[in-house]
């Protein structure tokens, strides 16, 4: 027979067990997040595993006691208020971007419900008035903690091909955070004797005329600045890149998997992961204004041994020993 203290501690057990997100179930209603992104579904589903990783990690289980609505513009700009305005039909609690272009569909198309950003330069592209104080419906997470990153790269870039004295930059015009990075890279290139050669890919339709002109202008290596379009457009980038003979330097670590060179940037599936934070905070109660933009802390340093050879380089070996990761 149970005792009294005994009962009492069993009942509390069994209410440390229930977590705190089914609060809202329990009141009769299953949470509703709408996650929109500009790629397709199969671009980067690691990042989608990673946000709902973070949920987990909170008490969220998609299915059970909250609801995922994804929408995948499948690199189509023009799609995104289209898909944004379903998601508003649904009544969605909180709309989660994953990129500048996103988070302005989702902007302009609503003022009231809470707008996560999982993966987007927050300040240079106008969403935020601050990091500390984001005000309006936008919270999240910022991708750059500063323009002075595209330095890093050349720097880098330069001692994996110090002879490279022609570089070339491949940009989008339509992402708001380029311009703040191509005025960095400009500072960079001065101080390390470097010409850059800046290319526009503003759809993937663009990428061959981009490559054609830099073999035309005798480019000697590549930069690839950080663009949600190109991420999707990664595998085509780096076998362009990899025809070209081009040693290539990127922001993601998601190229150098894809058989690209050199990468150095913030790890965007653990922005994803953190960016359930956020959520998790707002289901409970908090207001995006109140929730200060966290910037990046797990950044990665990947080198690709592999296509080194390929492009008959030798990775200095204090480089190696720098990466976080070499893949062999």
């Amino acid at each position: 027979m149970m005792d009294r203290r005994t009962f009492i501690g069993a009942v509390v057990g069994a209410l440390l067990a229930v977590p705190l997100a089914t609060a809202a179930q329990q009141a009769g209603k299953v949470p509703r997040i709408g996650h929109l992104s500009l790629n397709s579904a199969e671009a980067s589903p690691h990042f989608h595993a990673a946000f709902r990783q973070g949920l987990r990690e909170r008490g969220w289980i998609e299915g059970q006691n909250i609801l995922i609505e994804y929408r995948f513009a499948g690199g189509k700009v023009d799609q995104l208020p289209t898909l944004v305005a379903e998601l508003i039909r649904l009544n969605v609690d909180i709309i989660v971007t994953t990129s500048s272009a996103t988070t302005r569909a989702a902007k302009d198309a609503t003022k009231t419900i809470p707008i996560v950003m999982a993966s987007v330069n927050a300040v240079d592209e106008g969403f935020v008035t601050s990091l500390a104080h984001p005000s309006g419906n936008i919270t999240g997470m910022t991708f750059l903690v500063g323009p002075e990153i595209a330095g890093k790269h050349l720097e880098l870039l330069k001692e994996v091909a110090p002879a490279a004295s022609r570089v070339a930059v491949l940009t989008n015009p339509t992402n708001g955070s380029h311009p703040a990075l191509t005025r960095e890279l400009q500072v960079a290139a001065r101080a390390l004797g470097v010409q850059l050669q800046f290319l526009e890919a503003r759809s993937p339709e663009q990428f061959d005329d981009a490559f054609a002109a830099m073999t035309r202008e005798r480019a000697a290596a590549l930069l690839v600045l950080t663009d949600a379009m190109f991420i999707g457009q990664r595998r085509r980038i780096v076998d362009l890149a990899a025809a070209s003979r081009l040693p290539a330097m990127y922001h993601q670590r998601e190229f150098v998997d894809a058989g690209g060179l050199i990468s150095y940037g913030a790890s965007v599936s653990d922005m994803f992961r953190r960016a359930a934070t956020h959520v998790d905070k707002i289901l409970k109660g908090a207001k995006p204004a109140d929730l200060p933009v966290e910037q990046p802390t797990k950044f990665e340093f990947v080198v690709n041994v592999k296509a080194a050879k390929a492009l008959g380089l030798t990775i200095p070996q204090t480089l190696l020993l720098r990466a976080d990761e070499v893949i062999q």
